[in-house]
Order: C-alpha cells, then structure tokens, then sequence
C-alpha cells in the first residue's frame, strides 16, 4: 500500500528573543502506513499556546526542548483515519500531540478518545484542558480567593486568564483583569462578569492598575511577567500570593540592564509575607477529575464562558504564533487544520 503525503512545520533554528518566519520550515513529506496496534490521524485543530516558544529553546526546562528539523510540538484534536488499534475506532475524535503537521502516526499512547457529546471537541484544549486546568490548579492550590479580596490577571481574555477570573468571581473576590485593547476590556466585563479591566497599552496603565484595586492586590495571578509585573508588585497585600503559570513577555529576552532588583523583591517578600510560588499542572494528576467535573457543569450550565480564536490553515500557523506572543489573539488561539 502506498504511503500517506503530509504538510508540516519543522523548527529550523532556535529563535533569538522573538521566534521570526526563518525560525520554521513548512515541508511535504511521506506517511507510512500504520503498522499493528497503531493508528493514522489526521489533525483537525491544532491548538498554539505560548509555553511552545520555551520548547524552541536548548535550554533545560519543565519541558522537552524540540530538535532542529522536528516537527514543532502542539497538542492536536484529531480524527482517526486508519486503525489497527483495538481500543480505536475510523472516525474517533481524539485529544492526541500530534504536533503542528496534517498526518501522524500513533501507537495510541498519550491518547484520548473525546466524547462529544460531554463538550465540543476543542474545548479539551482550552477551558477543559492544559489552559483550564493551569487557571484551576493555581487558584485552588496556590492563590485561594477569599470573598472580598482582590484577584488580578493578566492575559485576562486568553484561555488561562478567562478562566482565572471567573473562578475569583465564583469564591467571592473581585476580579481585577489586564487585557490590550478597548475590546477586550468590554468582552471581560460585559461577558465574563470581571469587576475591572485595565488596558496595558494605556500610557498610564500603572495609576490605571492602582485605581482599579484600591485596597491592593491579594492574589496575583503571573501569565505574562515584564511590565505587568512591575506595575503589579507594589500593589500586592500583606499574605499575597502569586501563582507563577507563564511569563511569556520574557521568553527568550535578554536579562535588562540595570540595577539588581533581588535584595529589594527578597526584602519585600519577607516583610509582606507573600507566597510565590510556580506550579507545573502535570504534577496535579488528583486534581483533574474535580477540575474536569467542574468547569464541565459550568460549560454546560451556561456559568462558564469561553472564547476561542479560530485561524483557517496549517500554513498560517508560525504567523498566528507569532502573534500570540505578542497578544493579537482574542481568546484560545485554534489553527483549524481540516474540517
């Protein structure tokens, strides 16, 4: 039997701060046809998140770095084309990283078979995947909103910040989100229920901030790092605690100069008696079935809301990437790779 012709995009060289168009290359290459006890899939969604940057690097990290000429990593929502797998069927739906290509091959390990009718597909890589479980793992764990205090986000109209916000609003406490742009700032309140939105574009973003929360910051939830964190800081209680989940303004950016800000932020962290603390979800294993349970009921309940960003075309996946680091996406950002 022949083999199986594939699009995909490989990484050509490790990006120096900001990844560029020449950091990927988009081949055609062969399929071969599965094997015993595997699977052909093809990829309908690929879902971009901005940990995949961290992967573009050599250095060491949580996660496994991608090869120069691999394919690019991605977690995928795909359809099985061909199965010699008892556990699958033609047709299946499954949650699988397949990476950012049209055609894999699986031996089934690190699948999952979707049922549809529990949520759409492409929610199990947003609200009721990675992105969800991060909101949900970091303010269960880490931030635990108490009614009546403050809760911040960045990011607040992406996949993790959505979420992270309509949890403060749940335990009670005011949720505080920073997003770019007049409509974001609207969807966050208007949609999502968000208390207070803060646009970071704004020249005087940091008395903006300020205003929004005048009896200081309780949790501080860290997507983005940077500027964000700067202005966040002073603002932060006394017992404030600080779930690390991304720091994507600083992926692959130098070290600034200036002067060494650490005896200040240790001082500071001894005098307020602040929690800061990362957290990677996959060490949370116990954790998913409460989070899948709830945010689950609350998808279809109509109490949890989610936005996604659909962009047509695997070729157009390293410029959509690209610009979600720099936060043009609206929402979970989705390449629909085939209907």
């Amino acid at each position: 039997m022949s083999n199986w012709s594939a699009r995909k995009w490989v990484l050509a060289a490790r990006p120096i701060g900001k990844p560029k168009e020449s950091d990927f290359r988009f081949e055609t290459g062969s399929v071969a046809q599965p094997g015993d006890n595997e699977l052909l899939l093809r990829t309908k969604f690929l879902s971009l998140e901005p940990y995949i940057r961290a992967r573009m690097d050599e250095a060491k990290s949580y996660a496994t770095s991608t090869a120069i000429g691999e394919v690019m990593f991605g977690r995928t929502i795909s359809e099985v084309l061909v199965s010699n797998h008892p556990a699958y069927s033609v047709g299946d739906i499954v949650l699988a990283k397949a990476g950012w290509q049209t055609l894999s091959l699986s031996n089934g390990k690190d699948l999952r078979k979707l049922d549809p009718m529990i949520a759409p597909p492409t929610a199990f890589v947003g609200v009721l995947g990675i992105p969800g479980s991060a909101a949900y793992i970091g303010m269960r764990v880490i931030g635990q909103p108490k009614p009546g205090e403050t809760v911040v986000v960045a990011a607040a109209s992406g996949a993790v910040g959505s979420l992270v916000g309509q949890l403060a609003r749940r335990a009670g406490a005011r949720a505080v989100g920073i997003v770019g742009g007049a409509e974001k700032c609207a969807f966050i309140k208007d949609k999502l229920g968000f208390d207070e939105a803060v646009d970071h574009r704004a020249a005087d973003f940091e008395q903006r901030l300020a205003a929004a929360c005048p009896k200081g910051v309780d949790v501080y939830f860290e997507n983005v790092g940077g500027a964000v964190w700067t202005a966040v800081w002073p603002l932060l209680n006394q017992f404030a605690r600080v779930p690390v989940c991304g720091l994507v303004a600083q992926f692959g950016a130098p070290v600034p100069p200036g002067p060494d800000r650490v005896p200040a932020t240790i001082r500071q962290i001894l005098s307020k008696s602040l929690t800061i603390r990362g957290f990677i979800v996959d060490n949370y294993p116990e954790l998913f079935p409460d989070f899948e349970r709830e945010i689950g009921a609350g998808l279809k309940d109509g109490s949890i809301h989610q936005r996604e960003d659909v962009v047509d075309g695997l070729e157009n996946a390293p410029a959509a990437f690209m610009g979600m680091l720099e936060g043009r996406n609206f929402g979970k950002l989705l390449i629909r790779v085939a209907d």
